[in-house]
């Protein structure tokens, strides 16, 4: 088995290499399916990641994974569970279509939690500071320096490649899936792809699509997101969406595509201050010195819309020294600061002068919603706009990960998660709960990969 590895990792001149399972991208949902199927050795997996250089969505995430009924929550007296936390995401995006899709990664994400920190080693903890619109209970877990997503990805990359059944291969960006048949009778048999300017051809007996979304894509935007306007896209370039057209290729059936992960809290450096602000006491003003939301009514996704509807598409975040102390400890609010997305000010006067609002305004701005506390001086503050991080629509699949068509037959040979499927949004981007992302990625890599390790179509997670 190691030896075919070496053989797909060592593949040149359109040479056809043969594998057991081939994964299409190496973030979330791609890294935890080619781990978990590698469990079983007697299977060669390998795994083709587009780009290293400009990366995957997970990378430039928060990095938190949202799990229900984790040991870590139950060492800081959290009553939670994955039927609640199903039960949060269900009452945020109104989809009771996708209950059976919900429920099935909520009840994987804390298996993959305690496996990321005690089989993987990756360091963990529940964020109690981290609180979000729509979770009833903290249940972000993340690493305690609040690093993002980029050191996670490394650390499941780095196990991946050392595998001996597995071949990690870079720079090698998958050109389309290879088929036996047509029709209902279509069978995906492996994929094509282009590594180091040279066509490759892999054959395998499952196929798994895990790229990114088609943010990226200005064409498929305009297309399946024309009423979001031209946002700002805080995403990877590489989600080109890419698997769309393969997908159509093969009739399947896709879902919400006029969702996406937004985001009213991307600074005008293209760097994102802490979702956490607004439950820190941080007020949002509009460049006519107006509040104009209710800033805890609303997701960072909700926000969006708010924000772009006021004038030149810009708002003014300001907190104080006490919601500072705690926000600060990011890594969205350390690279903000690097970029100089953040200003300071000693008083309301010298805030008013620096932004360029008339202080009385701005004084009646801050003034506290009922049962909010006070803004106390000295003032931090940011200019916000508002952006896209990723799209949420995508390929139909089932609790398993196999794409359906519309008559509701899997296609054969197939499956998929991440980027290429469906989200948990629902249909609209205000749906969208803080941790969604990497719970839909790495739950089905999770639910994906162990059924290709039990060699079954079906299962609990172990």
């Amino acid at each position: 088995m190691a030896e075919n590895a070496k053989n797909a990792k060592n593949a040149k001149n359109a040479e056809d290499v043969v594998v057991d399972v081939v994964v299409a991208g190496a973030g979330a949902c791609g890294l935890v399916a080619g781990l978990r199927a590698s469990e079983n050795p007697d299977l060669v997996v390998a795994v083709l990641e587009k780009s290293t250089r400009d990366g995957c969505n997970a990378q430039v995430s928060s990095g938190s994974l949202a799990a229900g009924g984790t040991r870590f929550q139950a060492a800081a007296g959290i009553d939670d569970s994955p039927a609640r936390h199903a039960a949060d995401i269900l009452a945020e995006n109104g989809d009771d279509r996708h209950r059976p899709l919900v429920e099935a990664l909520t009840a994987a994400a804390p298996h993959y939690v305690h496996w990321i920190a005690a089989d993987l080693g990756y360091p963990l903890e529940v964020g109690t500071d981290m609180t979000r619109h729509g979770i009833s209970v903290p249940r972000l877990h993340t690493d305690p320096q609040r690093r993002g997503g980029g050191p996670l990805v490394s650390h499941l990359r780095g196990i991946l490649a050392a595998r001996p059944n597995v071949a990690l291969l870079d720079e090698t960006p998958v050109t389309g899936l290879r088929v036996d048949g047509s029709g209902p009778q279509a069978r995906v048999v492996g994929v094509t792809a282009r590594q180091n300017g040279t066509a490759l051809t892999v054959a395998a007996r499952t196929t798994v699509l895990a790229t990114d979304g088609f943010a990226g894509n200005r064409a498929l935007m305009r297309e399946f997101c024309a009423g979001l306007g031209d946002p700002f896209h805080g995403g990877v370039s590489t989600a080109t969406g890419d698997a769309v057209a393969w997908l159509r290729g093969l009739g399947a059936e896709f879902r919400n595509m006029g969702a996406c992960l937004r985001h009213g809290q991307v600074t005008m450096h293209g760097t994102r201050v802490n979702p956490n602000l607004p439950w820190l006491g941080a007020v949002l003003v509009n460049t006519r010195g107006e509040r104009f939301v209710d800033e805890q009514a609303h997701g960072y996704s909700g926000l969006a819309p708010h924000v772009a509807a006021q004038p030149n598409e810009r708002a003014l975040m300001i907190w104080d020294d006490e919601a500072d102390l705690v926000a600060a400890h990011s890594e969205m609010m350390r690279e903000s600061a690097k970029a100089g997305a953040l200003g300071s000010a000693a008083d309301l006067v010298s805030l008013a002068r620096d932004v360029r609002m008339d202080p009385l305004l701005l004084e009646r701005a801050l003034e506290p919603i009922d049962g909010r506390r006070r803004l106390v001086a000295p003032f931090h503050y940011a200019w916000l706009t508002h952006g896209v991080l990723t799209t949420q629509g995508g390929a139909a699949i089932d609790t398993h990960g196999r794409v359906l068509r519309k008559d509701g037959s899997a296609v054969a040979g197939l499956r998929a998660g991440g980027g290429t499927a469906v989200g948990l949004a629902g249909p609209d981007s205000a749906g969208y709960s803080s941790g969604n992302g990497l719970l839909a990625a790495m739950g089905m890599g999770w639910i994906v990969g162990n059924d290709l390790a039990a060699g079954t179509g079906g299962g609990l997670p172990r």
